[in-house]
């Protein structure tokens, strides 16, 4: 490591993340909400609003121990940062979700 690379600012975990992902990527999403009936056609939905090339049937659903909840999982083939930003935002607002990851 060169003096030059010490005194460099830190990036941060985002902007690291950033330099990590080569785009195109198949990038997984993991999604808590409460387990009622329309949970996992709304989050569909939303997916499909940003990654509309997303196979429905390739989403993994598990309830938790005490069945209260349901735990999604999505791997979209995530095309930019932006795409990935949306996604969050839009999931992370939604009334029934609880944990994006």
């Amino acid at each position: 490591m060169t003096s030059a690379d010490a005194s460099a600012p830190n990036d941060g975990p985002v902007d690291r993340l950033s330099q990590l992902l080569q785009f195109p990527v198949d990038f997984p999403v993991k999604i808590m909400g409460a387990r009622v009936d329309e949970f996992a056609n709304e989050i569909a939905a939303v997916i499909l609003r940003h990654a509309p090339d997303f196979e429905v049937s390739t989403l993994e659903l598990r309830s938790s121990s005490k069945g209260n909840y349901l735990g999604l999982t999505a791997t979209i083939r995530a095309t930019s940062r932006e795409q990935l930003d949306a996604l969050y935002r839009e999931l992370t607002s939604h009334p029934l979700v609880k944990v994006v990851l």
